[in-house]
C-alpha cells in the first residue's frame, strides 16, 4: 500500500497532467489515454483514480475551478468603475495563462450543455461571477460613474456578456483581437456604458 504522501504526490501529478491536457485540447480532448500519455504512465494506473470518463471530467472541473480561484488578479487602485475595469480585464485572454484558462472554460460549455449536472454548475459559476461584479457596479452608480437610472442587474449582465463575447472572438480570431485591441475595446465599452444619455430635447437644452 503506497504511503499517504506518495499517494498525494501522485494525485498532484495527475491533476497537473489533466490541466495540461485541458489547456491544449479542452474538455473535448480529455481522455484517460491523453492524460496517461501526458504523464508517461499507463491508463491502468489512472483507472485507480478515475474509473470512468465521467469521473475524469468531474475531476478536471475541480482542477479548472481551483486554478481559476487561485490565480493572481489585479488589485484596483480605486472602487467603482476602476474596480469593474480590473475585474473584466482579469477575464480577458491577455496572457498565456488567461488564454489557456479561457480555452478550458469555453471548451467546457459543450460538456455543460449536454449534462444537466454540469450545466447547473456552470450556471452557478455565472451567478457567482455576476455576484463578484455587482459591488463594483453598485459603487460606480453611487459615485455617478454609471447611470443610477439603469437597473444594476442589467448593467452587471451587460458587462459580463460583453466580456465573454470578447473572450470568444479573441480565442477564435487572435490576430484580429490581440491583447491591445481587447483592452481598447473594453475601454470603449466602459466609456459608452458610463454615458448617461439625455432622453428629451428639454434635457439636452438644459445640459447646454
Amino acid at each position: 500500500m503506497p504511503a499517504r504522501g506518495d499517494h498525494d504526490a501522485r494525485r498532484a501529478d495527475v491533476s497537473a497532467a489533466v490541466w495540461r491536457v485541458l489547456a491544449a485540447r479542452g474538455f473535448g480532448g480529455l481522455t484517460l489515454r491523453a492524460v496517461a500519455a501526458e504523464m508517461g504512465a499507463s491508463t491502468g494506473l489512472l483507472m485507480h483514480y478515475f474509473p470512468s470518463k465521467q469521473a475524469l471530467v468531474r475531476h478536471a472541473l475541480e482542477v479548472a475551478e481551483e486554478r481559476s480561484a487561485t490565480r493572481a488578479r489585479r488589485i484596483p487602485a480605486d472602487q467603482g468603475l476602476t474596480a469593474l475595469r480590473a475585474a473584466l480585464l482579469d477575464v480577458l485572454p491577455l496572457t498565456e495563462e488567461t488564454i489557456a484558462m479561457n480555452r478550458v472554460w469555453v471548451s467546457f460549455w459543450d460538456a455543460a450543455l449536454g449534462d444537466p449536472e454540469l450545466g447547473t454548475r456552470q450556471a452557478a459559476r455565472y451567478v457567482r461571477w455576476r455576484g463578484m461584479l455587482r459591488p463594483h457596479v453598485e459603487a460606480a452608480q453611487r459615485r455617478g460613474e454609471l447611470p443610477s437610472t439603469v437597473d444594476t442587474d442589467d448593467l452587471v449582465a451587460t458587462a459580463a456578456a460583453f466580456a465573454h463575447g470578447l473572450v470568444v472572438q479573441a480565442l477564435f480570431d487572435p490576430d484580429r483581437f490581440p491583447p491591445a485591441r481587447q483592452v481598447e475595446l473594453l475601454e470603449e465599452f466602459l466609456e459608452r456604458l458610463s454615458t448617461r444619455p439625455l432622453d428629451t430635447v428639454e434635457g439636452r437644452e438644459q445640459a447646454r
